[in-house]
């Protein structure tokens, strides 16, 4: 796998250390070195490295990770409807990780929803690391954004509005009584603003949801294909 990314000249994503049942296993078979351990022998623990979930992490791993300049992509409700346990989100941070968001697949988070992980994300830091102060909604916002295109290795094209960077700009409506009133459009976002908000999407400049309707796909023939299936999975 490791050749094969080297050959093509690009990263590699991985599940790792998701539950400690996991970890426990993988030590008991290879001599009690952990996973990433393992990894780092082979090689794989450099930049490129997507880790996702990353809730069983010692110490001293994390200052390798922030060395070697691996990124993580933290999916705090898949981790808790599973119990899997809780990524260490303000102390990689704090380390100088990069740190991404995710939500894992629709069978162990549902919704899918951004807004949703980011709210959850910035809560969840404080409460693990009983610190208040830990993952501000500035770097919720970020983790969402620019942690994402760092983690894919496209910073210098996405993740953020800059000239010379692809015009994806999504447009939240804060006009509605459930955000006033308004005093910090940071805040808003990260605590208090839901996918239902958003009016309209442009990727690359290119618009592709207008007034809360995606224009580039049939909803309806959608809603039509996902009732079909899901009575084929029940019968």
């Amino acid at each position: 796998c490791k050749e094969e990314c080297d050959r093509l000249g690009i990263g590699l994503h991985v599940h790792l250390c998701e539950t400690g049942g996991e970890v426990k296993d993988w030590k008991a078979a290879n001599g009690d070195e952990t996973p990433i351990g393992c990894l780092d022998k082979l090689g794989i623990m450099r930049s490129g490295l997507v880790a996702v979930h990353m809730t069983q992490v010692e110490e001293g791993e994390m200052d390798r990770l922030a060395s070697e300049g691996v990124s993580v992509v933290h999916c705090p409700e898949s981790n808790m409807k599973l119990a899997s346990g809780s990524c260490q989100v303000a102390s990689l941070l704090k380390k100088g990780v990069n740190v991404a968001l995710g939500t894992d697949g629709c069978a162990s988070n549902n919704d899918l929803d951004m807004f949703s992980e980011m709210r959850t994300a910035a809560l969840l830091g404080k409460h693990v690391a009983a610190d208040t102060t830990v993952v501000p909604a500035a770097q919720a916002i970020r983790m969402a954004t620019m942690g994402g295109a760092i983690a894919l290795g496209l910073d210098k094209k996405v993740g953020s509005l800059e000239v010379g960077k692809a015009a994806d700009i999504q447009a939240v409506s804060m006009g509605g009584i459930e955000s006033a009133p308004l005093f910090d459009v940071l805040s808003h976002l990260a605590y208090c603003t839901g996918r239902q908000q958003v009016s309209d999407v442009w990727v690359a400049g290119r618009r592709v949801v207008d007034g809360r309707s995606v224009v580039t796909l049939d909803e309806e023939d959608l809603k039509r294909r996902a009732h079909a299936w899901g009575e084929k999975i029940q019968s």
